[in-house]
């Protein structure tokens, strides 16, 4: 069972931080994680802009995007069940995104899901 001090959460909560602030300027130490994800971002940010054709990759909320990234990256790149990551990212929009985000992101990581399976 997830909890707040689960070490897999942790790291994905400090992943999102550093993706977030990332978006406005190089952060000069960046987690493992995070440097794999900047590399495949472009890959990355086309599988958004696909599945949320009608929120350009520019308008989104930052914070959703940094969701979103490490959602996708760890979708393609982990072993860890889909749903869990897919929860996992609508309970970061919960915790750090807006009003609208977490069904945001639940739609768009669906979606990838879906289309990827």
């Amino acid at each position: 069972m997830k909890t707040a001090t689960d070490p897999r959460h942790l790291r994905r909560r400090e992943a999102v931080k550093v993706l977030f602030a990332e978006t406005f300027a190089k952060q000069p130490r960046v987690p493992e994680l995070v440097t794999n994800i900047l590399k495949h971002k472009v890959r990355i940010d086309n599988l958004i802009k696909k599945a949320a054709p009608a929120w350009p990759i520019n308008n989104l909320n930052k914070i959703d995007l940094a969701i979103l990234r490490l959602a996708v990256y760890e979708l393609e790149n982990g072993d860890t069940p889909p749903k869990v990551i897919i929860d996992e990212a609508v309970e970061l929009a919960k915790e750090y995104g807006g009003e609208s985000s977490s069904s945001f992101i639940n739609g768009v990581l669906g979606t990838i899901y879906k289309e990827e399976k």
